[in-house]
């Protein structure tokens, strides 16, 4: 049994919201994938850039009816507004600075890993997305608990 399968990181009943904060579509398609395959419990929400995900952080505009995410994965090279932005922003907003917030990107450089977790990231994850990483990562953040959907045993 993996860590995203302990019966200690179930919520009965309740989705995980999660944002992904991504511009790459196909990597968008590969995390949707990747949590439908471990058969997580969530609803995974898409902000195409950083200037898409404080609007639905601040639940402005289109996102009046956001829910609050219980996680943040986010990409670092995006448009309008890059993810150290929004980092930045998230961190400095004590309504905000509690959501735990995985980085998921391409550059896996020692100065930009050193330069997020300078900024409090939880985990920092290289691209492609991994999936048994990525529940590994998500399981590890204290006080997150994770959902998983139980499936009948094989008879």
């Amino acid at each position: 049994m993996s860590a995203a399968e302990s019966p200690s990181n179930s919520i009965p009943g309740r989705l995980v919201e999660i944002l992904l904060v991504d511009d790459d579509a196909g990597d968008v398609y590969l995390a949707r994938e990747a949590f439908e395959d471990c058969h997580l419990r969530n609803q995974l929400h898409v902000a195409k850039d950083g200037e898409q995900a404080m609007a639905f952080l601040h639940r402005t505009g289109a996102f009046a009816d956001a829910p609050r995410p219980d996680l943040i994965l986010l990409d670092l090279n995006m448009p309008r507004m890059g993810g150290h932005e929004v980092l930045s922003e998230l961190k400095s907003d004590p309504n905000l600075s509690d959501i735990p917030i995985v980085i998921v990107t391409g550059n896996d450089s020692e100065g930009e890993i050193l330069k997020a977790y300078n900024l409090s990231v939880d985990c920092y994850i290289a691209k492609p997305i991994d999936v048994t990483k990525l529940m590994i990562a998500v399981c590890s953040i204290p006080h997150f608990q994770v959902a998983v959907v139980t499936t009948a045993p094989a008879i």
